[in-house]
């Protein structure tokens, strides 16, 4: 059976920890598909970042990878599975505090379409406590961010952070 695999998230901005992610997933599955939303997810964040320039910056970083794709979605993430024509949902967990969530999520989505499993895959140690938010922050208030992220992103960060 081939395996596609979804990864979602809002990659504001895209980190090596999801890039650590995403490069053991292509190792797993036939086939990968970065997918990144529009919205900024829970908690009413905004973007720092539009749409196309995040599928732009994530297309670049996993371009060596053959088996992975970038798409940009704007609807439940259940409907863009199904549109993929995927059976597994890809999450990350960077400690026990995300746990709780994303396992009340997997169970949400399960109620919507069982037959679409959610896996869940834990960062490389050095980046388990890695996220986007903490680098947008970083970024803001005028700190090296490269230890987090590709230098493509840097750049990106620091034209429209400043």
């Amino acid at each position: 059976m081939t395996v596609k695999a979804l990864y979602p998230g809002t990659f504001d901005p895209i980190t090596n920890g999801h890039i650590d992610l995403i490069k053991r997933a292509a190792r797993l599955c036939d086939q990968v598909v970065v997918a990144i939303a529009r919205g900024g997810g829970g908690g009413g964040k905004q973007p720092v970042f539009n749409l196309e320039e995040r599928v732009e910056m994530a297309t670049e970083v996993v371009s060596s990878l053959g088996n992975v794709e970038v798409c940009g979605f704007d609807c439940l993430l259940i409907e863009f599975v199904r549109q993929q024509q995927a059976q597994v949902i890809l999450r990350g967990l960077r400690a026990v505090s995300d746990f709780e969530y994303e396992f009340q999520l997997a169970s949400m989505n399960r109620h919507l379409d069982e037959s679409i499993e959610t896996i869940f895959m834990t960062p490389a140690e050095q980046y388990s406590y890695i996220s986007s938010s903490l680098v947008r922050e970083i970024a803001s208030l005028g700190g090296d961010v490269s230890p987090f992220v590709t230098a493509r992103v840097v750049a990106a960060l620091k034209q429209r952070l400043g």
